[in-house]
């Protein structure tokens, strides 16, 4: 069978498939531990997430109004010198929705595994 895919179908296609699911994945990482924005977006890209700050930052806003993360503000190091950081927390609305994410997902992905291993 001929290759017909165009140039930047792989990647359109996974960063379709990644911005479904970038909220569920910053409130599995924020299940771990609290974390700052520039640390959520390197932890996300270290894991092949990719998160632009400039999509993760009004992400975070959308789950802070939906009451899924709470804030604090911090200022980092000892000498308290630092420029204060904004950290992120999951609230119990986020873990319940986390929850509901993860029982969501494994029955989507066994459905949609399922119909790709099937012969045409």
């Amino acid at each position: 069978m001929p290759d017909i895919t165009r140039a930047g179908d792989k990647e359109r296609i996974a960063t379709n498939l990644r911005k479904g699911v970038l909220e569920y994945c910053v409130l599995a990482l924020l299940s771990q531990r609290d974390m700052y924005g520039l640390e959520l977006a390197n932890e996300l890209t270290g894991r092949g997430l990719s998160a632009s700050e400039g999509s993760l930052y009004p992400l975070l806003a959308r789950m802070r109004e939906a009451e899924a993360v709470d804030t604090r503000w911090e200022t980092a190091g000892e000498s308290g010198s630092s420029r204060p950081r904004r950290y992120y927390a999951i609230t119990a609305r986020g873990r319940a929705l986390l929850a509901t994410f993860s029982e969501v997902w494994g029955g989507i992905a066994t459905q949609v595994e399922r119909v790709l291993k099937e012969e045409p």
